[in-house]
């Protein structure tokens, strides 16, 4: 006779079909488990993760309700995290079972005290080993007087292998999603997800381009070392990639001390416009905060254009990029060396001008090499 417990293990086993996201594993996992007759009131799944600034991933499930809390390098540095079953149970691949509703000792883990306020009477940390070597975690509890039985602990236990590989799979997705995202940009990595990876995969978009450049780089480059160097330009793009993103824009390439970032048009140009420029505004906002405190002041000039970009891959055979390319991206590129010259932060073409709505200086025409025709420019009275 099939029982819940079948039905769920089954679920796993065949790739938990109707699972878009970890979030979807864990209440079906939290929900099969209920329906088999284990007394869970709690359950987290810890999974560690490949990125930059966030190292683990903790789906929290609790009374039907589920949260996604992303574990930075802080929260796992810190002595409530390390002194955690987690950390034993990660290093060790041992189970960590507490029966809470006696008196707690002096070696317990902070949580059980933590759980046992709140009327929990039992916890369970499970291994999730991975075919990779590492290991991550299942937890459980439940307020159930005399807690889990061992008859519910067996079936918790069964369902940890099956669990493992399905976690396996969601957090390498989730992995090659995040390196993605990380260093060809979100929507351009999207895109590679979803299978544009030939050569000559390009489509044509309209976007408002940005284009950056650190001023004095060659004299700067003379004084400092490499290592003074790197640090500095990931401070300079400090200041500006959260801010590209923070208004919806995409940052493509580095490129060497420069940023070439789009917005792409989707809808009204004025409104993108505007986010471009609000994105300016904060990108050298931050830039002032550093050079208040910094012992080496720096300086970026920026140029805003509009107009048709070819956004796709090219390259050689086995060695591809995902850049934007095309006459916008040259005019931009050509614009920015005009900071310098005219002594401004940003400067803004006349086609994208035409779609701004703050007031603007007119500085003049200017011919720009492999720009077939004059230039009008502008700049925000401000900059």
């Amino acid at each position: 006779m099939r029982t819940a417990a079948d039905d769920l293990f089954d679920w796993l086993v065949g790739g938990a079909p109707g699972a878009a996201k970890g979030e979807d594993i864990v209440e079906r996992v939290a929900r099969g488990l209920a329906l088999a007759g284990v007394p869970v009131d709690l359950l987290y799944v810890f999974v560690a993760t490949l990125h930059p600034t966030v190292l683990a991933r903790q789906f929290r499930w609790e009374g039907e309700v589920i949260e996604t809390r992303q574990l930075t390098l802080a929260i796992q540095q810190s002595p409530a995290f390390q002194n955690s079953p987690i950390i034993v149970v990660t290093k060790t691949r041992a189970e960590v079972n507490g029966k809470l509703e006696g008196e707690l000792g002096p070696g317990d883990f902070g949580i059980f005290a933590d759980l046992k306020k709140q009327g929990y009477t039992h916890y369970l940390c499970a291994p999730l080993p991975f075919v990779s070597g590492e290991t991550h975690a299942l937890s459980i509890a439940t307020r159930t007087p005399g807690g889990f039985t061992e008859a519910h602990l067996a079936i918790v236990r069964r369902i940890v292998p099956p669990l493992a590989r399905i976690a396996e799979i969601f957090a390498l997705r989730r992995v090659a999603t995040n390196l993605l995202s990380t260093y060809v940009g979100r929507n351009s990595g999207e895109r590679i997800m979803s299978g544009r990876i030939m050569r000559g995969d390009v489509e044509t978009l309209r976007a408002i381009v940005w284009f950056s450049d650190l001023r004095g780089f060659t004299s700067i480059s003379a004084r400092l070392g490499a290592r003074a160097i790197i640090d500095l330009l990931n401070e300079l793009f400090d200041c500006q990639v959260p801010a590209i993103e923070k208004h919806g824009g995409e940052v493509l390439k580095f490129i060497g001390d420069g940023l070439l970032g789009i917005f792409p048009l989707e809808g009204d140009v004025e409104k993108r416009a505007a986010d471009a420029l609000s994105a300016a505004n904060d990108a050298f906002a931050a830039l002032d905060i550093r050079n208040s405190a910094a012992s080496e002041p720096i300086r970026f000039g920026l140029a805003l254009h509009v107009g048709e970009v070819a956004y796709g891959n090219i390259g050689g055979a086995s060695r591809l990029d995902f850049t934007a390319i095309g006459p916008a991206v040259n005019v931009a590129a050509r614009l920015e060396g005009l900071t310098g010259k005219l002594d401004r932060r940003v400067v803004v073409s006349s086609e994208l001008a035409a779609h701004m709505r703050v007031p603007l200086e007119d500085l003049g025409a200017f011919d720009l090499k492999g720009v077939p025709d004059p230039q009008r420019v502008f700049a925000p009275t401000t900059s």
